[in-house]
């Protein structure tokens, strides 16, 4: 199907012929769209919610990386005929599944988008998750695609994140739940990769979204915007 985009947010369905699958996106243009052109384009960041958070609810970080110059594109990764992610046995067994066809979602999305918005960069994203999103985005990010350049993760549990010199990762980290072992980089591999890992005292894991407070939906943005612009990693002070 043709994909025509006007405004600065639209939310739409893009068909995966493939896999028979109807995928609910919203994409939210840059503050300044019209510096993006063929010859000059823009970067390009991918929004996966946590499970059972709607893909619209991160806004305050859709709006952030708008204001420094992303197309963002808010997915919805679970549809109404998916099986329920899986609460037992040895979870990072059973939700293979669930991350599997996340990270399929993504690089499809990816190389439909690419044809759909040439004043984009769609060869060097940006993959944005919240908890189970993260995982889907950290499993897409160990995939070794070429086109991931950069992951940021809230408070995600189960995927490593890749130990990489060729993606930069940043992990912002709640203060409830802990990560199970071997997901985050250890203090030799974060100096090795230049990993980033930064958690928020007193957060919590479900306030990651547009449901959380005011201060840690302000701690968030100044990490990520930190880390993006500035290459720092640190809490703010």
């Amino acid at each position: 199907m043709a994909l025509l985009w006007a405004g600065t947010v639209n939310a739409n369905t893009v068909y995966d012929s493939s896999r028979d699958r109807h995928i609910p996106v919203t994409l939210s243009y840059p503050v300044d769209q019209q510096r993006c052109t063929k010859q000059q384009q823009c970067p390009v960041a991918f929004v996966s919610a946590g499970y059972g958070v709607s893909h619209n609810h991160y806004t305050f970080i859709t709006q952030h990386l708008n204001r420094l110059g992303y197309l963002v594109v808010a997915v919805a990764h679970e549809l109404p005929q998916d099986p329920p992610l899986s609460v037992q046995g040895n979870l990072y067994q059973t939700r293979q599944e669930n991350w599997i066809r996340g990270a399929q979602t993504l690089d499809f999305l990816t190389r439909h988008l690419a044809d759909a918005q040439p004043n984009y960069r769609f060869d060097a994203v940006l993959l944005v998750g919240h908890s189970n999103g993260g995982d889907i985005s950290a499993w897409l990010a160990n995939e070794g695609k070429p086109y991931v350049d950069k992951v940021i993760t809230l408070d995600h549990r189960r995927v490593p994140l890749p130990r990489s010199k060729e993606v930069r990762v940043l992990s912002i980290r709640a203060s409830d739940f802990p990560a199970d072992e071997g997901v985050l980089p250890t203090e030799e591999e974060r100096q090795t990769y230049a990993s980033c890992v930064v958690k928020i005292p007193e957060s919590r894991h479900n306030d990651m979204s547009d449901h959380g407070p005011a201060w840690l939906k302000q701690t968030i943005t100044t990490v990520i915007d930190d880390y993006l612009v500035r290459q720092a990693c640190d809490l703010p002070d």
